[in-house]
């Protein structure tokens, strides 16, 4: 398992327009964008994304990334009717070692909007969902 994390180009808060946010986290949400593994919970904030995953024997989390940042990027640049980068090259990534850290990063990772000072309640935001809650984004 992996805590993994992008940022947007430059920091820029791009998913604060939120044609921009929902284009990305339809197709970061979609579990056609991560073959080989699961992706069990995840947060798009306004300047980065993050994720916890769980990678399939033989997965290559490189080329997963690669896959899903392009089309994410794809889709945002079509929602706001421009080209451009939207992701920073790269990505950061943590391995896990075990269950109890699995759900530290969970709880971590949909805690991001409310200690970012977005919502109250992490319900309250709409680009974000977790294995264990079912598909509740607004993707």
């Amino acid at each position: 398992m992996y805590l993994l994390t992008a940022v947007t180009a430059y920091r820029q808060p791009l998913f604060a327009d939120w044609r921009c946010a929902w284009a990305a986290s339809a197709t970061l949400g979609a579990p056609a964008h991560w073959q080989d593994a699961q992706l069990l919970c995840w947060v798009l904030m306004p300047d980065h994304w993050h994720g916890l995953i769980r990678l399939d024997d033989g997965a290559n989390l490189s080329a997963l990334m690669r896959s899903a940042k392009g089309a994410s990027a794809r889709a945002a640049n079509l929602a706001r009717g421009r080209g451009g980068a939207i992701w920073e090259p790269g990505y950061w990534d943590r391995a896990l070692r075990r269950d109890e850290d699995a759900a530290t990063a969970a709880r971590y990772i949909v805690q991001n909007p409310v200690r970012a000072g977005i919502v109250r309640r992490a319900v309250d935001y709409p680009y974000w969902d977790a294995l264990w809650l079912g598909h509740r984004s607004a993707a």
